[in-house]
């Protein structure tokens, strides 16, 4: 591996690889995080990936096992309703914030990301479509403006990432997907600070019925 390529710390460079390796299914759910072995295949000692491991294990990605070791992290249903129920108060009181906060040029932001989506739906491409939902979330977060909080969503989001595209593919998620961001838009774009919340936290409670 290369370190010369910026001034990040190589731990962090080794996390990247390892996240999208997770993201991938390339290392499955429940899978051993083998040091040795992974550090082998990396080109690099055990050190950064040791700390490569702690940065995910922060994230909720990998789980830390006494006496046994890392391994990929497991999401049950239990979990999954409480990270919706907590992602359903956070991103809903998001959504309440940018309402009120949002300049004119940040709602046509919105809205044009909006369009985006609409097209990644009418040409069934799904990926795009997880790509641009994740960007029109996360820019009603940063709107928002509370770091804190949104440094909690970010933390859950990678753990959801997990799972979140096999719920696009369920029958008819897509298409509903889309409606709910249409109706969380059309509040912002009224700034109905209540009618954001509302549409942002069944947007939310959806999502969580497609993933079960």
């Amino acid at each position: 591996m290369n370190t010369k390529l910026n001034n990040r710390p190589l731990y962090e460079d080794v996390a990247d690889r390892l996240r999208e390796q997770i993201f991938s299914k390339q290392l499955a759910p429940g899978s051993w995080l083998d040091e040795q072995s992974l550090a082998e295949q990396f080109g690099i000692s055990r050190t950064p990936m040791r700390e490569a491991i702690k940065v995910l294990a922060s994230e909720g990605l990998v789980t830390m096992k006494m006496r046994r070791g890392a391994y990929v992290t497991e999401v049950a249903r239990k979990d999954l309703e409480q990270i919706f129920t907590i992602l359903s108060l956070l991103e809903g009181q998001a959504a309440k914030e940018t309402a009120v906060k949002a300049t004119e040029a940040e709602l046509n932001m919105l809205d044009h990301l909006h369009h985006r989506l609409e097209k990644a739906a009418a040409d069934r491409d799904i990926e795009q479509f997880f790509e641009v939902n994740g960007k029109f979330h996360e820019l009603i977060q940063e709107i928002a403006g509370n770091r804190w909080m949104n440094g909690v969503i970010a933390d859950l989001r990678k753990v959801l990432k997990l799972h979140r595209r096999e719920s696009l593919t369920s029958t008819g998620r897509l298409q509903n997907s889309l409606v709910e961001h249409r109706e969380i838009l059309r509040a912002l774009l009224k700034r109905d600070e209540q009618a954001s919340e509302l549409a942002m936290r069944k947007h939310l409670a959806q999502g969580l019925e497609a993933l079960r």
